[in-house]
């Protein structure tokens, strides 16, 4: 398949950390350096989908100093544009990542609070002028997470959009350990999803968000179904929800994704994942996978596949981006992986 976007341009808004990265497979309490990486939802989305030719407009505030430079400067490695990222605060936000395996889960602890971005203000971005000329908004439920200020600029920005007739995409994107400001996710998301076109969701943070509560035992393509039926009566302007989902077959995961698109359910097929490198940022290579599908006019069905190949490939890769191109997405949807050397 032959790469034939057309340059849209995508507008996202969220922070942007570093992620402190225990090396060598060691515990907190054991290492003794650490590896910087830069992330952030949105910015990994921006990423991937600068890499695929969409121009990918990120917005942010961060503090003036060296840290900042450092995280700005490996998005521009990748052509997104920063210019519009505001200044202000005084400290960028972290991350700390202890990996986990199969026996253990991967632990994160956030140092987040008082970050540049958690005390953003509103009058901070010019929402009608960084908007200009932007084909789609993107956003995620870590921003309203982080503090009341920053869920506040998130309604700013989504009700500019809204007025300007610009699609909306949103991740659902819950953080248990975010959300320490007082505020009940369910009382700040439903406003703020209200408006969105594109949702990418997960059982939890639909019965979290919405009290959408289906049954464990039954499978997932029913709870795809029932979630979206009853998303659409709280999200009027709902067209497109897709999600991802990940079981375990002994030592091998099966990553897949279910889309509903124009009333029609899609779902991909499974990935079989041997061997996992970096989950940190799959979910949001699944986003970008899907937005750069949907914008190019993939069926529906290549759109789902398409979102699960750029999730799954992400977990091959370390950090928080996916670097990948469109030959590997494409190869891995026909061959699922490769031991082979290109050479």
């Amino acid at each position: 398949m032959e790469n034939n976007i057309l340059p849209l341009k995508i507008t996202a808004f969220g922070e942007l950390l570093l992620r402190m990265h225990v090396s060598d497979g060691n515990r907190f309490t054991q290492t003794k350096e650490l590896k910087v990486y830069t992330g952030g939802a949105e910015a990994n989305v921006c990423i991937l989908l600068s890499q695929l030719g969409m121009y990918a407009n990120y917005i942010t505030r961060l503090p003036d100093n060296d840290l900042s430079r450092l995280a700005l400067n490996e998005l521009h490695k990748y052509n997104v544009d920063t210019t519009s990222c505001v200044y202000g605060g005084e400290r960028l936000g972290l991350y700390f990542m202890e990996s986990g395996n199969q026996i253990r889960p991967s632990q994160v602890i956030y140092d987040r609070s008082n970050s540049s971005f958690s005390t953003i203000d509103e009058d901070d971005v010019d929402w009608n002028s960084v908007l200009e000329g932007t084909d789609l908004f993107h956003w995620s439920g870590i921003s309203p997470g982080v503090s009341d200020k920053a869920g506040l600029m998130c309604k700013k920005a989504i009700l500019a959009a809204h007025e300007k007739g610009i699609v909306i995409s949103s991740d659902f994107n819950f953080r248990t350990k975010l959300w320490q400001y007082c505020k009940h996710p369910s009382e700040v998301m439903p406003e703020l999803l209200y408006y969105s076109t594109i949702a990418i969701a997960d059982l939890d943070s639909a019965e979290l968000y919405f009290g959408i509560k289906t049954r464990v035992d039954a499978p997932h393509s029913d709870r795809f179904l029932k979630v979206y039926e009853l998303l659409k009566q709280k999200m009027p302007y709902l067209k497109t929800l897709a999600m991802s989902f990940r079981n375990s077959d002994g030592a091998i995961q099966i990553y897949y994704g279910m889309l509903l698109h124009e009333e029609n359910l899609y779902e991909s097929k499974k990935a079989q994942l041997h061997f996992i490198t970096d989950q940190i940022g799959s979910g949001d290579a699944f986003t970008a996978g899907l937005l750069y599908a949907l914008n190019s006019g993939f069926s529906g069905q290549m759109t789902i596949d398409w979102a699960i190949a750029c999730g799954a490939l992400k977990q091959s890769i370390p950090g928080d981006f996916a670097i990948v191109t469109p030959a590997e997405i494409n190869h891995f949807i026909n061959h699922n992986s490769s031991n082979r050397i290109n050479r």
